[in-house]
């Protein structure tokens, strides 16, 4: 898979080293020549220009690449570059980082991207997801902000324990794409019976949240 990566700092050059390590082809574009000696990213090809630029992008080859991830520091260029993919190359698959929480709400598909990926909503989800045990933590939204990805650990008290996946009428809009138990992922089945301790992982609408927070709380039969 060819990806290109705007942004070499941290995040962007630490995206680069996994996704590299796991085969794929990666393109890193920055303005500042001076990141290749500070990003340690082996393996990688490098274009230095501005990311928002029509012609650092024909450069990059563009129509070419499968992914591209916008993950400066700056929501404006994610934006942009991630808009710029998807309306001027046709990019299958855009990834924006989200700096500040308050512009999540535009990182949706009037901006290109397809996936919206906020820091700052991933460690304070990992936060509740440790001290909030037995409620629905979202992870990421995805797709024009309509859908998510929720997590949701089974208490050991929970009335849930020892019934079959397909038993719980789970809401129409919320799928059960995995199961985490005892640190081993697991590919959910109708007849998987559920344990304390599972970490749930569901893809729902975002409208859907509530109706499936209430099943997990069985405050229906």
């Amino acid at each position: 898979m060819k990806v290109m990566i705007a942004g070499a700092g941290s995040v962007g050059s630490s995206i680069a080293k996994e996704l590299i390590t796991n085969g794929h082809e990666v393109l890193l574009i920055d303005e500042k020549p001076e990141v290749v000696a500070r990003a340690g990213v082996q393996g990688a090809r490098w274009l230095f220009g501005d990311a928002c630029e029509i012609s650092v992008l024909k450069e990059a080859k563009l129509d070419e690449v499968d992914v591209v991830v916008s993950a400066t520091g700056d929501d404006k260029v994610n934006l942009v570059v991630s808009l710029l993919a998807k309306s001027e190359f046709g990019v299958g698959r855009t990834v924006g980082r989200v700096n500040n929480p308050k512009n999540d709400w535009m990182f949706d598909d009037a901006w290109g991207v397809d996936v919206a990926v906020s820091t700052p909503r991933l460690m304070t989800a990992l936060v509740e997801e440790a001290v909030e045990i037995g409620d629905l933590v979202r992870l990421m939204t995805l797709q024009s902000g309509v859908v998510s990805m929720v997590e949701f650990t089974v208490p050991h008290d929970s009335t849930m324990i020892g019934r079959t996946l397909g038993s719980v009428p789970w809401p129409p809009d919320a799928t059960v794409v995995a199961i985490l138990r005892d640190d081993v992922p697991l590919t959910p089945s109708p007849d998987d019976v559920i344990e304390g301790g599972d970490e749930l992982f569901f893809v729902t609408t975002i409208l859907a949240e509530d109706a499936l927070r209430t099943v997990l709380r069985n405050r229906t039969d």
